[in-house]
């Protein structure tokens, strides 16, 4: 389970894993999305950076994040036939980046009413341990991704379109380790534009057709293009706490006039060249994207005439459904959790060591987990997804 940096609900996959010869098989059981409650999202939104933060509404959020959470896990659960394990990521509100390093991060969405909601044990607050050693504690998807494209051949590399952009590496120039890290925005800055030029009614340009009836201000995307975060080395990771709505508006108020659609265009712009220059740079030549961004055609479209020669997919085509796909990369480190197994990839995240990740809260029985295991899964294969 995991709500991501769009903060616009919790999606949830159910996974029946099966190792076989040092491929794990992962049949997907159930797989959906369940938007927060209007007025908790309205919450949400109002306490991330640059606001301020009380005690007291910190606790607040992380109870009612915590019992939605709990809701969409005992129905998922139930939809399934039945989990044995419970992994929930949570919300990031905040991850702590001082002089280009990780000092901490923040997931809310106390795992312990899940526990409580579903009898189930929950592997929760997965970040941290890849944090203490050094790490971005992201992208973690990566572990999902090096597994699940381990097979083609090439430079292949893996796309989330999320609030902000990350992309794993399998096979980069210069290195035999794979490498991941975040682009910039995707979604963040769009919706931003969205919201702003709806007065709060839209909270994303629904088939990009918002900047569809834009054009790209070049002006205003070199200036964006000029943030110091792209030319950056990965590791490296960032989030809303840049890339945020009042971000956008100190860059427009050095651009008067530009019309809404044009804004939007241009921001749609700004995402597809950011990610389209790491491809180049390590000269892939198959990118399979996932994310929210996935439905936005303009951007999609952008992107691909960024890229003329590399095969642009989706991670439906190796069954990991797009929008969910996330979710399925934490039921997997529930997994390797359980089964004792360091599920970071060190060079992804710039940490010194692969780490077990997580804390566990016991469900409404003792806690047994099985016997860990000596090697890792060398692949991972998808079936089921509808």
């Amino acid at each position: 389970m995991i709500s991501g940096t769009s903060h616009d609900g919790i999606d949830v996959a159910a996974v029946d894993f099966t190792l076989r010869d040092g491929v794990l098989h992962g049949s997907i059981d159930h797989a959906g999305s369940s938007p927060y409650p209007e007025e908790l999202r309205d919450r949400l939104m109002r306490a991330l950076p640059p606001a301020a933060l009380t005690f007291a509404e910190a606790c607040e959020l992380d109870t009612l994040i915590g019992q939605a959470f709990a809701e969409v896990a005992a129905d998922a659960a139930a939809r399934a036939g039945g989990v044995d394990l419970i992994c929930s990521h949570g919300q990031t509100v905040y991850h702590w980046v001082h002089e280009h390093q990780v000092r901490g991060t923040l997931q809310i969405g106390q795992p312990a009413w899940i526990a409580e909601r579903t009898g189930v044990p929950v592997v929760a607050d997965v970040r941290v341990r890849d944090v203490l050693a050094g790490g971005q504690g992201a992208p973690l998807v990566s572990l999902m991704d090096v597994l699940l494209l381990s097979g083609l051949p090439g430079r292949p590399a893996a796309l989330n379109l999320g609030g902000i952009a990350n992309m794993t590496v399998l096979r980069p120039i210069g290195g035999d380790d794979p490498v991941a890290y975040d682009t910039g925005p995707a979604n963040a800055l769009i919706d931003a534009a969205v919201v702003h030029a709806s007065g709060g009614r839209l909270r994303y340009d629904e088939d990009g057709r918002l900047a569809a009836g834009g054009r790209v201000d070049d002006a205003l995307l070199t200036e964006l293009l000029a943030e110091p975060y792209y030319r950056m080395e990965a590791p490296k990771t960032t989030g809303k706490e840049l890339f945020h709505a009042a971000y956008l508006e100190a860059a427009l108020r050095a651009h008067p006039g530009l019309s809404d659609a044009d804004v939007a265009a241009t921001v749609t712009a700004l995402t597809a060249q950011t990610v389209a220059d790491q491809v180049r740079r390590h000269r892939i030549d198959t990118l399979v994207a996932s994310g929210g961004g996935c439905a936005n055609p303009t951007l999609m479209g952008m992107l691909r005439d960024r890229l003329t020669g590399v095969r642009v997919t989706t991670a439906d085509e190796f069954g990991a459904p797009t929008d969910t796909k996330e979710a399925i990369a934490f039921a997997l480190i529930g997994w390797y959790t359980a089964h004792g197994l360091p599920a970071t990839v060190p060079s992804c995240t710039g940490a010194s060591r692969a780490q077990v990740l997580g804390a566990i809260v016991p469900g409404a029985v003792p806690l047994r987990l099985p016997e860990p295991l000596a090697t890792a899964p060398t692949m991972l294969r998808l079936t089921g997804a509808v």
